[in-house]
């Protein structure tokens, strides 16, 4: 398929398009807020994830998985954050989040739903578990690196099957996306995020991960997609991007120890989630 020469979106189509996918992560933004807060309580956590019924289900059903330390016997919503606690919902309500969020294969892309899925849910990992030895705040660094690919759920879902990443013609998915979208996934991930109101510091970070200049947390992620990379789960429109240097660990704050140490301990924490992902 040939790429088209224009194909513009609106903010207002992008946010339609967003809103359409079979998940809401805007809850997993509330949560990792609420969290911020040391006067938070469980059931506040609680009332938090119900507002979304097919999320609320599916964080029942992962509290029940070995994943997250089950053995059965979780009926409840209360039930399944007390189980887990503080120190583990955000993951739980993010592997619940990816698996509904991610419900096909990127055709545009040819990046197939299971690899997406799993790629997102590293990339998560590797961003807390970077994120923490950074001083940064983990959870948004988590939250960020599972939700990067929204934009491009957004664009494959506009094009209709009407355009293809061809990788002998683009050294990398957004050379593709600006000849025929005008704009890249990260762009489009940034407005649905403020659409959602994740704060600004995120939606920052996120604009400019492929290619961080000031924003440590952006360096963050863009080491995580290092992390991510080297596993095998990153797609080949993405993987000229994830280079690690001596640049971007000086401009996150970390030094090679504490990276092969954080990509060392999201290593045992995704082996231990994927399952939860099918």
């Amino acid at each position: 398929m040939t790429p088209v020469a224009e194909f513009v979106l609106t903010r207002e189509e992008i946010v339609g398009y967003a809103q359409a996918l079979p998940a809401a992560p805007q809850v997993l933004g509330g949560l990792c807020e609420l969290l911020e807060d040391v006067n938070t309580d469980l059931e506040q956590i609680g009332d938090e994830i119900r507002r979304d019924p097919a999320l609320a289900a599916r964080v029942i059903r992962l509290g029940n998985s070995v994943a997250f330390g089950g053995g059965g016997g979780v009926s409840s919503i209360d039930g399944a954050v007390n189980r887990v606690g503080f120190a583990e919902i955000v993951r739980l309500v993010g592997v619940a989040t990816v698996s509904g969020l991610v419900d096909r294969s990127l055709v545009a892309y040819g990046v197939e739903a299971e690899r997406l899925r799993e790629s997102l849910l590293l990339h998560a990992l590797a961003s807390e578990a970077l994120a923490a030895r950074a001083g940064l705040d983990s959870r948004a660094a988590y939250a960020a690196g599972l939700l990067r690919g929204i934009g491009m759920m957004v664009l494959d879902r506009a094009s209709r099957g009407r355009v293809a990443y061809d990788p002998s013609a683009f050294a990398s998915f957004s050379h593709w996306e600006e000849t025929c979208f005008n704009l890249r996934a990260a762009a489009v991930t940034t407005v649905v995020l403020d659409e959602w109101r994740f704060p600004a510091e995120t939606v920052a970070a996120l604009e400019q991960h492929l290619e961080p200049s000031d924003s440590p947390l952006a360096y963050v992620l863009n080491l995580a997609g290092a992390v991510v990379s080297a596993a095998g789960l990153a797609p080949a429109g993405e993987r000229s991007w994830w280079v690690p240097t001596e640049e971007k660990l000086a401009g996150a704050g970390l030094d090679d120890e504490q990276f092969a140490a954080a990509a060392a301990a999201a290593g045992v924490a995704f082996e231990r989630q994927r399952q939860a992902l099918y």
